[in-house]
């Protein structure tokens, strides 16, 4: 059982092999910091890696207070007790709303920041694990529903005012590390930052390439043996973000297994065929909402996605055995293990 979330991607031992100097554009600075309930690491490279990764920690630490639904000060705080009045939000929140919004639409609403109060009910917030009652999963279902959150644009401003009623309550927790890492990743590019990998659970974000030129490798975990993974990916700056049951779950006293990631149709664990599903694309705050969501969607659900929108690739490991690798992956894609590996291409 795990409150603390675990370092899901390999990354910081198999992407930061780089040997450390004391000076010049291999300079390697490290940082290593709990927030939004992971365990983040920050490495920079070059003159500038102290500023970048300061700079990087401000950016996370002000989207962790701006988030947090437990925090009487956050937005989100804000907009779960509004009591169905319009709160005024801006900046990373608005791209979190519209992100949300088009994944909600395109998957049929696998992807669902409405389901906030059975996260809670089932103790994936405090680790208090507990089984809802079918009556407690009902109650709760009736303000579940991103259809019921409303949000415009206001006059001669950047901001947007949401609107939801009473009773309904979100939360960007399928969305707020990945848009960390990406701003992380830009406030270090703001600072002369040139090279970086950022690790945020299982979001890692990279900038640029390596020092020496070459391309980070990120591996996939194994969602079967958490020490080992099912392939490495070579990229230059990419967000990578791998979202599975298996990341955070507790067995009731009947031995059943129930993991945190929730089917907003049911208001239970999702019962996915898919192990982890693994993005890559331009965008860390598109690729969270999309492995949520794709995950939920289970493999052919995933796959339709993935033919009839693109715009990302994908690494799905199967409950059957299977390693789906999409078609823009297929030459930076090592295997390991004894899985089998397929390589889809969309239509």
């Amino acid at each position: 059982m795990r409150y603390i979330r675990r370092i899901l991607i390999l990354a910081l031992a198999l992407a930061m092999a780089l040997a450390l100097s004391g000076c010049g554009e291999d300079e390697r600075h490290d940082a290593q910091i709990v927030s939004m309930d992971t365990v983040m690491g920050l490495t920079a490279y070059g003159p500038n890696g102290e500023a970048g990764i300061q700079a990087a920690q401000n950016v996370i630490n002000a989207l962790e207070n701006m988030l947090d639904p437990e925090l009487s000060s956050s937005y989100v705080y804000s907009m779960n007790h509004s009591g169905g009045a319009g709160t005024s939000v801006t900046g990373q929140m608005v791209e979190m709303l519209e992100t949300a919004s088009t994944v909600y639409e395109r998957s049929g609403g696998a992807l669902d920041l409405t389901i906030y109060p059975l996260v809670k009910a089932w103790g994936f917030i405090d680790a208090r694990y507990r089984v809802p009652s079918d009556n407690e999963i009902s109650s709760l279902m009736q303000g579940v529903g991103f259809s019921k959150v409303s949000f415009s644009g206001m006059s001669d401003t950047d901001s947007v005012l949401v609107t939801m009623p009473a009773g309904t309550e979100i939360s960007f927790a399928s969305l707020a590390k990945g848009c960390a890492a990406k701003y992380a990743a830009q406030a270090m590019a703001a600072q002369g930052v040139e090279s970086a990998i950022i690790s945020l659970g299982g979001n890692v974000q990279t900038l640029g390439v390596k020092p020496d030129g070459s391309d980070w490798n990120v591996a996939v975990q194994d969602p079967e043996n958490t020490n080992d993974y099912v392939g490495i990916l070579s990229l230059g700056e990419a967000a990578i973000v791998t979202s599975g049951g298996y990341q955070r779950y507790f067995v009731a006293d009947d031995g059943t297994v129930y993991q945190h990631i929730i089917d907003p149709d049911t208001g239970r664990p999702a019962e996915s065929d898919l192990l982890s599903v693994t993005i890559v694309c331009d965008d860390g705050t598109m690729a969270d909402a999309l492995s949520t969501a794709l995950y939920v969607l289970g493999e052919r659900g995933a796959r339709n996605y993935y033919d009839t929108y693109g715009g990302f690739e994908m690494v799905l490991v199967t409950s059957d055995g299977r390693t789906i690798v999409s078609g823009g992956l297929s030459d930076v894609f090592e295997a390991n293990g004894d899985r089998d590996v397929v390589y889809i291409r969309r239509g």
